[in-house]
């Protein structure tokens, strides 16, 4: 194949990703929409004896890491989402053969698209999964934050096995 139309083929390819990603991170908004329209902040959905539905609003990033840093975190943390999904896309084009990389790159940017969204236009990011055990909880997550642990695990997985597919 000519170096031209695997450029081509490249960005075309490059263009299908992106498309994924915003249709994930457009289905995290609407998750994230719903629960704040169904709860407020403080009240929770009893799922199960260990899962709990709860609009949790952080600042921080995850974990809540910086979340008591006094706002300056925001811009920082938007912006390094925002040079990651540019990271990615060339990432993406350069290695647009091997689909199951990409498909982990492409959910690890639909993650960080759904985040950067929220710290853009509501100032936090929007939580409302809650697992717990007794007393103790694991720190909320929504849907773009499962994209971004599933993509980054899968393109570990990948690249320490060597996978080309």
């Amino acid at each position: 194949m000519a170096k031209e139309q695997r450029i081509r083929w490249s960005w075309f390819a490059l263009m299908g990703w992106w498309v994924f990603a915003i249709v994930v991170a457009i289905a995290d908004q609407a998750t994230k929409n719903w629960i704040q329209h169904q709860l407020i902040v403080g009240d929770r959905i009893k799922i199960t004896d260990f899962f709990n539905l709860a609009v949790v609003y952080n600042n921080g990033a995850a974990f809540s890491f910086l979340a008591d840093a006094g706002g300056w975190q925001r811009p920082l943390l938007a912006a390094i989402a925002i040079a990651a999904c540019l990271v990615i896309s060339f990432i993406i084009a350069r290695k647009s053969q091997q689909k199951l990389l990409c498909l982990g790159l492409a959910l690890v940017m639909a993650g960080a698209l759904g985040n950067v969204w929220d710290r853009l236009t509501i100032g936090v990011v929007v939580d409302f999964l809650d697992f717990h055990l007794g007393q103790y909880h694991w720190p909320a997550f929504n849907l773009a934050d499962i994209c971004i642990c599933v993509g980054g695990f899968l393109v570990v997985i990948i690249e320490f096995f060597g996978v080309k597919k």
